[in-house]
């Protein structure tokens, strides 16, 4: 089965350059595509030597965001190339051909499942699956120090992850691989979110069409977790994407009313009000 790669990078090159170098030579992938989602900067021209007939970077006109740009990557992809499966992946993950081998193994052997993750470690720490997250959820998130609570309330038991294959609801997006003709069955990712959510999204889209996330439990990867976001978006402005994300999936696929999307609002705004005046309270206390 013919396997592509999108990578999206934004403000990154080192790592991008990184990851190249590391899968350039993978026998597992047929195409590599890096998309520069950061127009105008010096990146596309440093990656464009990486150029082959495997090897090919694209540039967007303007950055909208994650779903945006994997999108521009996932249709030049399909467009330009005859392609099985498909990898979405963060440039800062560490991985070996072989984890691509056998997850594409995993697709081959078993046509129920649509898309397949691995374990993604990250700092030290298991991420797996998580269960796609109800009014109720989203509604704990935005309770200052209760945010903490709500996001194991969207854990399985991790006697779940005692076989190989594990079916769950969403997998993280760094890295996962996805049948072709799935990911164009629910119309790829969701542009209008700009970044946040659209793991959740993707999740319920393919839930609702009746197809399967699955995770591998033998397979691990890294996720070296770059801090490229953190350089371009302050705290309390990714604070505020998040929630705009929020509320558009509670909105559109939790089909949420107005009063529920009231509430979601009225919470958010006091947990941005207290973050930010926490967040004015460290400044200072940071100052000498």
């Amino acid at each position: 089965m013919k396997t592509g790669i999108v990578i999206l990078n934004y403000n990154d090159y080192e790592t991008t350059k990184y990851m190249l170098d590391q899968i350039k030579n993978f026998k597992s992938l047929d195409h590599i595509i890096i998309v520069n989602n950061c127009p105008n900067d010096k990146a596309s021209y440093k990656l464009k030597k990486y150029e082959n007939e495997k090897i090919k970077i694209i540039e967007t006109k303007e950055n909208t965001g994650y779903s945006s740009g994997n999108n521009f990557g996932i249709k030049y992809l399909i467009s330009h190339f005859k392609i099985d499966y498909i990898i979405i992946s963060n440039p800062d993950i560490i991985l070996k051909d072989s984890d691509i081998e056998n997850l594409k193994k995993d697709l081959d052997e078993n046509k129920n499942i649509d898309l397949i993750s691995p374990n993604i470690i990250q700092h030290g720490e298991i991420f797996r699956g998580w269960k796609l997250p109800t009014f109720l959820d989203d509604l704990l998130s935005n309770i200052n120090f209760v945010q903490r609570y709500s996001k194991k309330r969207l854990l399985y038991d991790d006697k779940n992850y005692n076989k190989k294959l594990t079916k769950v609801d969403v997998v993280s997006g760094c890295f996962f691989i996805i049948r072709k003709k799935s990911l164009e069955k629910v119309n790829y990712f969701d542009e209008n979110t700009f970044l946040y959510y659209e793991e959740n999204i993707l999740g319920k889209k393919l839930k609702d069409n009746n197809m399967n996330t699955y995770v591998d439990n033998e397979i691990k990867v890294i996720h070296n977790l770059s801090v490229s976001i953190d350089k371009s978006i302050n705290s309390l402005k990714k604070y505020k994407i998040l929630k705009d994300s929020q509320r558009y999936y509670e909105k559109e696929y939790n089909k949420l009313n107005i009063f529920g999307i009231i509430l979601l609002r009225l919470t958010y705004y006091i947990s941005y009000i207290i973050s930010f005046l926490y967040h004015i309270i460290r400044s200072f206390g940071g100052k000498k």
